[in-house]
């Protein structure tokens, strides 16, 4: 692995870039207050703007750290920040990097979280080095599973009782997918 950072990333209607602290209000509006985006994460929706500041400031001062890998998700036409994609753990060890994602509401179902996921995995893979690429969702966040699923993932199981978010202990499903694997899926 040769560690790149969070490097800006385009796709057809996404820019993919680091936070600013200056993004607070934007996040905290289209995504970090809402309880139903939060529901099946490990975090409570903030309950202001200022702590949207306070984590972004933590998060932007990790930038000069060239293996933190955190990406604002804004859409490239309307210059609006609407969610975010990151490495969430990593084990360098074997290679292995897990992703983690949300978005605000209004946007969901449009494909876009894949597109940001699929921009992802072909920087980790390409750029990075990375050999395999993890996700996991509660087994009732069904759509976190179609983002894994259209973006080539393969489920490899269900491991029980193994996650805590805002709803409780829950069943964990994860996907993953290989660096030879992503390069077959995306020469057809």
């Amino acid at each position: 692995m040769q560690h790149k950072g969070t490097a800006r990333l385009e796709t057809e209607r996404l820019i993919l870039r680091r936070f600013t602290p200056d993004d607070a209000e934007e996040m905290y509006n289209n995504w970090a207050c809402d309880g139903e985006v939060t529901k099946y994460l490990t975090w409570q929706p903030h309950k202001s703007a200022d702590a949207t500041q306070a984590l972004l400031s933590e998060w932007s001062a990790r930038y000069k750290n060239d293996n933190y890998y955190n990406w604002g998700i804004e859409i490239k036409e309307t210059g609006e920040l609407i969610g975010n994609i990151s490495v969430v753990s990593m084990k360098e060890y074997i290679s292995e990097a897990e992703l983690g994602w949300c978005m605000g509401r209004r946007w969901w179902g449009q494909g876009i979280m894949p597109e940001a996921a699929r921009e992802v995995l072909r920087y980790l893979f390409s750029e990075v080095g990375i050999n395999r690429i993890i996700a996991g969702h509660d087994v009732s966040n069904l759509k976190s599973g179609r983002v894994m699923q259209k973006i080539g993932m393969m489920r490899e199981g269900t491991l029980r009782q193994a996650g805590l978010n805002n709803t409780g202990i829950v069943d964990m499903v994860l996907y993953s997918i290989l660096r030879e694997e992503y390069g077959a899926s995306t020469a057809e």
